[in-house]
């Protein structure tokens, strides 16, 4: 079964003004709803409103950084959601980036690989109400046990972009989660995870732009990218899906300080592949091919656009063409 999500909260909409929408959902097709954190909502908080609003929709977070909570707390965090919406929660953990660990948290981004799996393991015995004390290669819990245990422990899906973390999430997750890459792209990803991947949920967030206006959408998605392609983890991911030196005037601008100059060196067909632009019915068709591809679960994260900002009715008419109904 092919699912698709869509990512709350939508820009420009108030969380407060959520419900109506998230009520409307699953009639428009929708089947999950999905989170980030960086630095806007946190993960938790939009999908706790999201259960209440919905007594169908799954619950995922797309990610929760590794680095950010501790490991106690983050059980706890993931079993208060899978208690409130039995059955329908996906917890999805990630590294994240030295920016958002290190940078605005003040926690060393260490060990990334290592921090992933070991609280992938934890969490697979806290979350199943069992008492941890164990020392893990990046941290050490002592006699923790989960007051409320969730009825049914949420799977479990790990950010992976490259082979080593695309094996690990289907040996020791539930599936993977990736992002900012192109349905070109899928194949070697789905390669990558191999045999061991089968029956493995694998989800993509696919940033969706739709307007017809092509240089108002390629506008928007370069600030967006030069932002996150000169991260040292998705640079070496286009770096392997073969995208290095397309992208090298990218990270030399951007390593001699010239933001700008980094923004505008990024070619139209690397904005065109990994964010998808056009009229609805278009980016619908591009999504199918995520789908076609090997993706199981498609994540739309909708960019704002003038013909939305124009008219205040249209975002439901725009969510009903890009559903998969």
């Amino acid at each position: 079964m092919t699912r698709w999500g869509l990512t709350l909260p939508l820009d420009g909409v108030p969380l407060h003004a959520h419900r109506a929408l998230v009520e409307e959902l699953p009639g428009l097709g929708y089947t999950d709803v999905w989170s980030a954190e960086t630095a806007g909502t946190d993960a938790f908080t939009p999908l706790a409103m999201a259960a209440a609003w919905s007594p169908t929709l799954r619950l995922g977070t797309a990610i929760v950084p590794v680095h950010t909570r501790g490991p106690a707390l983050l059980a706890m965090s993931a079993a208060t959601l899978a208690e409130a919406a039995p059955g329908r929660f996906v917890l999805g953990v990630g590294a994240s980036s030295p920016a958002i660990v290190e940078r605005w948290n003040g926690i060393p981004h260490t060990e990334p690989y290592r921090r992933v799996r070991d609280t992938v393991r934890f969490l697979r015995r806290a979350l199943a109400g069992e008492r941890v004390d164990a020392e893990y290669e990046t941290f050490t819990v002592r006699g923790f046990r989960l007051e409320r245990p969730p009825q049914t422990p949420p799977p479990i899906l790990l950010a992976a972009l490259r082979p080593g973390m695309l094996r690990l999430a289907v040996r020791e997750a539930d599936g993977a989660i990736t992002n900012f890459l192109g349905a070109a792209d899928v194949p070697k990803v789905v390669e990558a995870v191999g045999a061991a991947g089968a029956g493995k949920e694998l989800v993509a967030r696919i940033f969706v732009c739709p307007t017809e206006d092509a240089a108002y959408a390629r506008q928007f998605a370069r600030r967006l990218l030069s932002a996150y392609l000169t991260v040292p983890a998705y640079a070496a991911f286009h770096e392997w899906l073969g995208r290095g030196e397309q992208l090298k005037p990218l990270h030399e601008a951007w390593a001699a300080g010239d933001r700008e100059a980094a923004t505008r060196a990024i070619p139209d067909e690397v904005v065109d592949a990994l964010v998808l632009h056009g009229a609805p019915e278009a980016c619908r068709e591009q999504v199918l091919r995520y789908v076609e591809a090997g993706i199981t679960t498609p994540v739309l994260a909708l960019f704002p656009t003038p013909e939305l900002a124009a008219d205040p009715g249209a975002l439901r008419r725009v969510l009903r063409v890009l559903g998969p109904s």
